[in-house]
């Protein structure tokens, strides 16, 4: 039997229909995959992966559902070859509404990739890929366009107590085996210093996070390489790609260099960013992932400001969670 197809004019529209109706928060899709091209700094771009959820707000009682068609549509057309940034999502959310027009007052898009930046070895001539999950999320409604963006550092942290403790074994294993000597020659000491004896504890150190949520000044443009640069380098002990040895040498002198509680590892970062103009507000979690007990050790920090209100609150308290937005601004 040959197809034939109908009109669109002619084909049902069950959205369109008043029953069940009554105004909504956020209506919209989550998880849509899409390849668009971000900046890593310096001029260049690369080419991720995203993972969109785009929603607007329903204001209208007599209507069933939004076009989400419209909104897919948009997502295709606006995020593709040019580089994703704040005139870009800006641009995205005002066709969100224009597409909703009699529908919507406010739209949301929530953006999740992968970066990936080229890092140098510390000592070797080695270079490697580190990759860092991003968030950036916008919302636009009548009091304008708010902008918030997420990364994570992986950071190595040594514990200050234990090195402590360390050095004081370190010390009683030193006086104990040269306690019969009058004069301790210089070789002596150091042919001692250099065998596995001279280092009879070690501190423990663990692999590290920072969750870091920023909200951008007003008018600032975001540069999520520029910001992950800014956190490794406040914690001065950032994960390394290929290592040889003398770069594992360097990364056990930076640790040492750099031994941090997770209090310390959350005022280094609060520190770098209350320096940076650009960044209006943010929320640090610090998680320590403890070799020595099960549990892990944890530290918030934020950006001080007097008057606090509304929304500002609400974000001081940290970054909203991946599932599906909050309610309205």
């Amino acid at each position: 039997m040959k197809y034939i197809a109908e009109p669109l004019s002619l084909m049902p529209d069950v959205a369109a229909d008043s029953a069940s109706s009554g105004p909504l928060a956020w209506v919209g899709m989550e998880d849509i995959l899409i390849p668009m091209r971000v900046a890593t700094g310096h001029g260049s771009t690369q080419q991720v992966i995203g993972h969109v959820d785009a929603f607007v707000n329903l204001f209208r009682d007599d209507q069933r559902g939004i076009h989400m068609s419209r909104l897919y549509r948009l997502i295709d057309e606006y995020l593709g070859d040019t580089p994703f940034d704040t005139h870009a999502l800006e641009q995205l959310l005002q066709a969100f509404l224009q597409s909703h027009h009699e529908l919507a007052d406010r739209a949301r898009l929530r953006l999740r990739f992968e970066q990936a930046l080229r890092r140098k070895a510390l000592r070797s001539d080695h270079h490697g890929w580190r990759v860092y999950p991003v968030t950036i999320e916008g919302t636009l409604g009548p009091r304008g366009l708010d902008v918030t963006v997420a990364t994570t550092v992986t950071y190595s942290s040594t514990c200050p107590a234990s090195a402590a403790l360390a050095r004081q074994v370190a010390r009683q294993h030193f006086d104990a085996h040269f306690s019969s000597s009058a004069q301790i020659s210089g070789s002596a000491a150091s042919a001692w210093l250099g065998s596995e004896l001279g280092m009879p504890a070690t501190p423990h150190a663990q692999r590290s996070v920072a969750h870091v949520w920023i909200r951008p000044a007003r008018g600032a443009a975001w540069d999520v390489a520029a910001l992950i640069d800014r956190i490794e380098a406040s914690l001065g002990t950032p994960v390394q790609t290929i290592v040889k040895r003398q770069d594992e040498q360097a990364f056990a002198l930076a640790n040492g260099r750099n031994l941090m509680f997770c209090e310390d590892a959350a005022r280094r970062v609060q520190h770098a960013l209350d320096a940076d103009d650009s960044i209006a507000d943010f929320h640090i979690r610090i998680v320590h992932e403890e070799s020595l007990h099960p549990h892990n050790a944890v530290a918030h920090a934020r950006k001080e400001r007097k008057g606090l209100s509304g929304s500002s609150r609400e974000y001081a308290n940290g970054p909203r969670s991946s599932g599906a937005p909050d309610s309205a601004d």
